[in-house]
């Protein structure tokens, strides 16, 4: 107890280094800080006690300096933990003295902002709201005070901003949010840039990818080619004629994008004698199909189709496929006068004037095609 109360007396000096000096660079004059001259230094035979701790200063006793023996890391010294110091004591014989040293090692920007994945990715439903939050990465910088981590920033910022929140730890954790709502039809994939900045000079960063996918919903309807689909087909056409293609195209992806087509109403006239595949909208006959019956309620066949998307729940749309019928010269007129009776003719003699010279029957008679035909 005496002896190091005594030796605490003999004078304590303190110095401040940065980290990284090179072998054999000057920490300080210790035989002037400590009014030693080099005589003593030499016949006390003076040298370094560091304990079971590793050695990073030697002491030169011919200059009577202090010099860097090992590189010093601050980060591997102390970590987080300021301030960093080395300390020693300087002992010499003949008497027994012994002297404190303290040495500070100040850090410098020596390390960069680091994130443990290069990446991250996210999928994110296109109906997400405005205010979600997803968790990010926390940078690491092991650097201390000023030359630690500092700042984020994210770019670039048409859809999410970056909020944090403080820990029980004095660090911060770090979170997207959606700030603009997301659009899968205009923008499928989102590539942002996440950079964290410490606050040396120079200063320094690091960044790590954000790949975001947004996944699909079913926020679109089928949209038709055309608003009115028009053709026509000849009376008595086969079974399985084609009569026109109905199409459609759905801006969602999946199942919601996925169309399929059905007759509206089996109301609708024609609705059983026209089908339409459901998966490629290819209208058919598939029934018979007679002008002079069809033209006493209508000519044109008129019904509605619906495309519909599989999304849950489903998405639709409805458009109108007209069908005009064309007349075919298949019926021969029938004379309806004059009327036959037995095997004679009941004949109307009808005379046209007296210079003519020839009488005019007149005969009456019916055609139930169309146009050119009747």
């Amino acid at each position: 107890f005496f002896f190091f109360f005594f030796c605490s007396a003999l004078g304590q000096v303190s110095y401040s280094i940065p980290e990284e000096m090179a072998k054999g660079s000057l920490v300080g004059n210790i035989a002037q800080d400590l009014g030693l001259d080099l005589k003593r230094l030499k016949s006390g035979k003076a040298r370094i006690y560091t304990g079971d701790s590793a050695e990073y200063i030697e002491l030169n006793k011919e200059r009577g300096v202090l010099l860097i023996k090992e590189r010093i890391d601050r980060e591997a010294l102390c970590g987080q933990t300021t301030p960093c110091a080395l300390h020693f004591q300087i002992i010499l014989e003949n008497p027994m003295q012994l002297y404190r040293v303290t040495v500070e090692v100040t850090d410098i920007n020596d390390n960069a902002p680091m994130f443990s994945k290069a990446e991250m990715r996210f999928e994110i439903n296109e109906l997400s709201s405005s205010g979600a939050r997803f968790p990010l990465e926390r940078a690491i910088d092991h650097d201390v005070g000023r030359n630690g981590l500092q700042s984020y920033s994210l770019e670039p910022t048409d859809n999410f901003v970056l909020k944090f929140q403080n820990l029980p730890d004095g660090n911060k954790a770090v979170e997207m949010v959606l700030q603009t709502p997301l659009d899968r039809e205009r923008k499928d994939h989102i590539s942002l840039l996440l950079t964290a900045f410490d606050g040396g000079e120079p200063q320094m960063s690091g960044t790590m990818k954000i790949h975001i996918t947004v996944l699909d919903a079913n926020d679109n309807a089928p949209v038709c080619s055309q608003s009115v689909y028009k053709t026509s087909i000849a009376e008595n056409s086969p079974k399985g004629t084609v009569l026109t293609t109905v199409s459609a195209s759905d801006a969602d992806q999946g199942s919601n994008g996925r169309i399929s087509f059905s007759m509206s109403s089996t109301a609708d006239k024609g609705a059983d004698i026209f089908e339409i595949d459901p998966e490629s909208g290819v209208v058919k006959l598939i029934g018979g199909i007679d002008y002079e019956i069809s033209k006493y309620y209508q000519t044109d066949v008129q019904f509605r189709v619906k495309a519909q998307d599989g999304g849950s729940p489903p998405l639709s749309s409805n458009v109108s496929v007209k069908i005009m019928i064309q007349d075919q010269n298949d019926n021969a007129p029938q004379v309806l006068y004059p009327v036959q009776s037995g095997a004679s003719v009941v004949a109307e003699i009808v005379p046209r004037s007296a210079d003519v010279g020839y009488l005019v029957t007149k005969v009456v008679a019916v055609d139930v095609d169309s146009g050119q035909n009747a």
